[in-house]
């Protein structure tokens, strides 16, 4: 191998090297909150209550339930402002049951589905 065939490998090889790093940050990136998700409701009791917040020091809520949900029934949650893609999520029932989730990832969990 010529000195110039090394030097075209040593440019190719960071070239490559630099374009890994610079397309992960930017498939990072790609994943963005929804403007809405979809809950469904498969517990045999109404789902009363349901907020979506942002995780952290100070927590923002950016979706509510506007009304019950009845069993088997689905509705859509508009998001407001959503910010990056972790969330805490909170669910009550009408029987006092409720459900937490301090880290749900809403980029890739879109539709949440409510079970006993």
């Amino acid at each position: 191998m010529t000195k110039l065939q090394r030097v075209i490998a040593a440019g190719l090889t960071g070239l490559c090297a630099g374009l890994v790093f610079a397309v992960a940050p930017a498939a990072a990136q790609q994943a963005k909150p929804p403007a809405q998700i979809k809950i469904t409701n498969m517990r045999a009791a109404p789902l009363t209550t349901f907020e979506v917040a942002t995780t952290g020091d100070q927590s923002r809520l950016v979706g509510k339930l506007d009304k019950p949900l009845a069993p088997g029934k689905s509705a859509s949650i508009k998001l407001n402002k959503p910010n990056g893609c972790n969330y805490f999520v909170l669910a009550k029932f009408s029987d006092d049951a409720e459900s937490d989730a301090e880290s749900m990832d809403l980029c890739k969990e879109r539709t949440i589905r409510l079970t006993e």
